[in-house]
């Protein structure tokens, strides 16, 4: 734990490094929320329909959402939030003529139904 997925959508496909972004991320949940680095794993999925409002025009969006044990305080939960978006400022640009929207989840999960596992090959 966490479990981080970050939404993006096509057009920002070819626009970003995936990979640096996600390592960013991580440090940012070890730092900021007390995650021990090999528990932050970040899944990227490209999300190929976003439509904001009545909105014709071009519009992409980035959308973290983090999955946490309970017991984090609003004010850290606000921090990783906030460092979040500014990672987003600092990794992902709009393409020309369109609007980008991001947007961070910090969300608690239970930690009695909870389970994970893993296996090596």
């Amino acid at each position: 734990m966490p479990q981080i997925s970050v939404d993006y959508s096509p057009s920002l496909a070819g626009s970003f490094d995936r990979r640096a972004l996600g390592l960013a991320i991580n440090r940012l949940a070890v730092g900021t929320i007390d995650a021990k680095p090999e528990a932050c794993k970040t899944l990227f999925r490209q999300n190929d329909d976003f439509v904001v409002g009545e909105d014709e025009g071009a519009a992409a969006q980035v959308y973290v959402e983090f999955q946490i044990f309970p017991g984090r305080t609003p004010e850290a939960k606000a921090a990783l939030s906030e460092g979040v978006l500014a990672l987003l400022a600092e990794h992902v640009a709009p393409t020309p003529g369109t609007r980008l929207y991001t947007a961070v989840n910090v969300s608690d999960v239970d930690r009695g139904s909870y389970r994970s596992a893993s296996a090596e090959g």
